[in-house]
């Protein structure tokens, strides 16, 4: 084999993970997408709210903490992408999903708690991420955590 083929072979080995990865996380994304809509149309019913307090005190017959937390690992192709936009700057998009994903995974997952509910007041997110390693910057995995008082009347 000469040294054209091999070069040629070699960049093949690297770009067919890259590109795998990338159909690969963007269908797993798009799937997750679409339970996360089907989902919070089957619990729009529980509003949730940012109020401390319930607008109505006196009808309350029950209230309850719920909270519910989803961690979220990044993909190679994103961690890749996100590499490129640290170098030349920018919005990172892949970023923008991965959180917006967390977040509203962990919303729903706090309102499964509370399906007798008839709203969630005081709701409160919290994000945080997960260093897969040492190096500052670097992103593994993204934790977000939602929790609020279930109201029932």
């Amino acid at each position: 084999m000469d040294e054209g083929t091999e070069i040629i072979i070699n960049i093949f080995l690297i770009l067919i993970p890259i590109v795998l990865g990338y159909f690969i996380g963007k269908h797993l994304e798009k799937k997750h997408y679409i339970s996360i809509k089907e989902r919070e149309k089957e619990y729009a019913h529980i509003p949730t709210i940012g109020l401390k307090h319930p607008l109505q005190p006196d009808l309350v017959t029950e209230s309850k903490l719920v909270s519910g937390s989803v961690v979220i690992s990044i993909d190679h192709f994103k961690r890749l992408v996100a590499a490129l936009r640290n170098i030349f700057g920018g919005n990172i998009a892949a970023y923008e999903s991965l959180i917006d994903r967390a977040r509203r995974e962990a919303i729903l997952r706090m309102k499964e708690q509370a399906l007798d509910a008839d709203e969630i007041i005081n709701i409160r997110i919290e994000t945080s991420s997960i260093s897969k390693n040492s190096r500052k910057g670097s992103i593994g995995s993204v934790e977000a955590y939602a929790y609020g008082t279930a109201l029932k009347y």
